[in-house]
Order: C-alpha cells, then structure tokens, then sequence
C-alpha cells in the first residue's frame, strides 16, 4: 500500500499534483444503493510524473480520460492510479475523467472508524472526516488540497438532495429529478457531501447570511428547540470571529438518529435525536456552526493539527454560553480543566497521533489554549487575532505554527512558552490567573 500524503491517513492523498475542481455527475438508486457516476477532475501537476494518484473506495471502475483520450489504468486497494502516456511536467494542467458504478459502503480503518457514503432508513447521509470521500467519487483526498466543485445528482422524484453550495437547478425529467449545485469558494475533500432524503425546505433571509432547514415534515414543529438561537449565534460569532464565510448556512436534519453531529462546508447535519433545548444539543449547534469558520474556511493542511478545528470550535461552544447568559468561559474552562487534570497525561495537542485525534481532550484541551490565550492577552486582543486570522487565511490551508506566528505579531507579545507548555507537552498546564 502507498504511503499516501499525510501518516495520519495512511493511504490517502497525492502530492504529486493538486485538483482545481471536481465536477461530479452522479445518478443515485436507493432502492438497491446503486451508484453511477462520471468525475472530471481539472489537475495541475505538482511534480513531474507520468501517472496519478486517486483514492476511490469499493467502486468499479469502466473507463479513465485524460484530455479526452482513453489512458490505461489500475484500480485496486482503494488506489486508482492513471497512466498519463507520457511525463507531464510540473505546472502543466490535464482533465482526468473516470466513469464507475457500484455500491458505496463507508470505508472503514481500525484507527479511524467508519466514514462516507452511508445508507439512512430511506435516504443518504456522507461523513467524510477524515477519510471518507472516496467513498463516492475519485478524489485527491488530502485536506491541503482545496478545490471548486459541481455536482449532479439524479435521485428519484419525491427526494430532496442536499450538497454542498448553490443550488443552481432541480429539473424533473419523467420519474427522476436531478439536483445542481456549485461551491465556488475551495474546498477540501472530507468536506464534500450529499444529503437525500424525503425533506422539507424551511428558509430564513431576517438577517446578513441567509438559512436554510431541511428535515422531514415531522420534525418541523420541533426544529426551533434545538436551533432557535441559530441566528443569534451566526451574529455573535460573525461579530467575534469575522463575517461568515459562506453565501450561506444549511442544516439537515435526518429523519433517523445519529451518534454525533456532521460538518461539511456550508452545512451541517443533525440526528432527529438532537432537537432538544438541551445545553448538550445547544453546544453542538454552535459547534457545527463555528466550523465554518475554524475548519471549513481555513482548513488545517495536515491532520496532527485538528486543534486548529475542534478546539476552535469547542470554544466557540464556551463563547457561546457566555454571550446567551450561561456559565461563561472562564467558569466552563475551570470545569473541564479540572476534569482533563483527573484523565491520563499522554496527549501532545500539536501531534496527538491517528489514535487521538478525535480524543475528546483535544477538544478540550485546544479549547483550554484558546482560553489561556485570552487570559493572557486580554479579551480586545484576544479577539482581534480570531478576527485577523480568520481574514488572513480564508479559503485556505493552516497549520499550528502559523497560528502561534499570527497571534505573537497581532498582539505584539512573546508567546512562545505559552504555546510551548498548551502545545507540545503532554502535562497539563494550570490555567493563568483570571484577571
């Protein structure tokens, strides 16, 4: 097995050449879970080579382009690699095209668990985090690599799909209506999904960024207890964290439960599970919703720096307390300091491992730096380098040092023990004293 792009994702991910956009067309059976779909990949390349790299899992492939000229191909392990016909040289383009079918299956690792394409009690539901998109479409699947898409879908008449951007068109032909939506802003791949089911559309424009529900027509009396507060907390968080990142925000909510809540960009989705007024669901509204920023907007180029998302989003959960009249930050960083000091001190929050990295102390903990920070520089300046961060680097690729670089020049001050200790030790830190 190939090495892949990134030791956390075994596997996965090329760095020999980058994908500019996908356009995916795509017609989807569920009776059957049966899968046709045709890729066009745009592909500048990196490095010469005279073959790619693409991950797809459990699909069959029938025939491979390139700028239009049928090319040999290999296919197996979850690894298709193209034979190009000649070297190509760096900084040259080529469009790879692949037709396949098949039945998309979450692909499954012992570290990683399950995630893509899943089957729900009558619809469809895609978890790509970390390593789920090639679960349904050929991809370069390496989050430092960042591209537009299009995206097709033909389902049967009576289901609503939901992906990721605008939708651009949903035209009904006989008994089969086929859905086109477009992302322009980049994207990584785990981020990409699509959502079928029998849904309601609900729609919100009382403010800035525009919101959108879909979720069965069952559940609308109930959508409020949970996501009430949704636009209230899109303004804090612009008002915080910088203007949202988006055209605009849409959650899905699933007619079956789910174990946890999903981001992807632009999107969340939601078991029916969650609709309660519950603190335990309401964190996880601002959770999601945060990641448009921290997760979706900038995008950690290397999977040990998943800080950089879960512990920016679980201060958001903090922030978010705080400014609804809850227990504010400093009271929810006391309490989890208090419970991560009880728990075992083998975690390095800059390189937790594969094993770790969707450790709940990573959570935690990246929310307990965020908080450490805050106390150390003051809350004007605190929030000045969210909001600069988040300007500096929208639409692109982060890494951990980076973040400890912009945050020294946008406050000024030497921070390097500080992140030192929260960063790359595994001892648990005390927090500095509350002013």
């Amino acid at each position: 097995m190939r090495t892949g792009a990134d030791p956390y994702v075994p596997g996965h991910g090329d760095l020999t050449y980058d994908v500019t956009h996908y356009d995916l067309e795509l017609a989807y059976s569920l009776e059957g879970n049966r899968l046709d779909g045709t890729a066009r990949l745009d592909c500048t390349i990196r490095e010469d080579t005279d073959e790619l790299a693409l991950d797809l899992h459990g699909l069959d492939v029938t025939k491979v382009s390139v700028d239009g000229s049928a090319v040999k191909y290999r296919d197996r392990t979850g690894t298709l690699t193209v034979r190009l016909g000649e070297t190509v040289a760096a900084g040259e383009s080529v469009t790879v095209t692949v037709r396949y079918h098949g039945h998309p299956t979450p692909e499954k690792t012992r570290h990683l668990g399950a995630a893509g394409w899943e089957e729900l009690t009558d619809g469809v539901i895609v978890a790509g985090q970390p390593h789920g998109a090639p679960s349904w479409f050929p991809c370069n699947d390496r989050p430092s690599n960042k591209a537009t898409y299009r995206m097709s879908i033909r389902v049967a008449a009576g289901y609503r799909v939901v992906a990721n951007g605008s939708l651009l068109s949903n035209r009904r032909r006989s008994s089969t209506v086929t859905w086109v939506y477009e992302q322009l802003q980049p994207m990584a791949t785990y981020l990409a999904t699509v959502h079928i089911g029998r849904y309601e559309l609900r729609t919100a424009d009382d403010g800035e960024v525009p919101m959108h529900a879909v979720l069965p027509q069952r559940l609308l009396s109930s959508y409020d207890d949970a996501f009430g507060e949704q636009r209230a907390m899109i303004d804090t968080f612009s008002r915080l964290f910088g203007p949202y990142p988006f055209p605009a925000y849409t959650v899905v909510v699933t007619d079956d439960d789910l174990e946890i809540p999903l981001e992807a960009q632009g999107l969340s989705a939601f078991g029916a599970n969650f609709l309660t007024s519950d603190w335990e669901s309401v964190r996880l509204v601002a959770h999601e919703l945060s990641h448009q920023w921290f997760g979706n907007s900038l995008t950690l180029g290397s999977w040990q720096d998943i800080w950089l998302h879960e512990g920016f989003a679980c201060y958001a959960e903090w922030i978010w307390s705080e400014e609804s009249g809850g227990p504010s930050a400093q009271q929810r960083a006391e309490e989890h300091h208090d419970k991560l000091a009880g728990l075992d001190q083998d975690l390095v929050l800059a390189d937790p491992g594969p094993e770790l990295m969707f450790d709940d102390r990573v959570y935690k903990r990246g929310a307990l730096t965020l908080h450490a920070l805050r106390l150390t520089v003051g809350d004007d300046a605190f929030f000045g380098v969210l909001r600069g961060w988040t300007d500096k680097h929208a639409h692109g690729t982060v890494n951990t040092g980076a973040f400890v670089e912009f945050a020294e020049l946008s406050t000024g001050q030497d921070l390097a023990e500080l992140f030192d200790v929260w960063l790359n030790r595994a001892t648990l830190p005390d927090l500095p004293p509350a002013s």
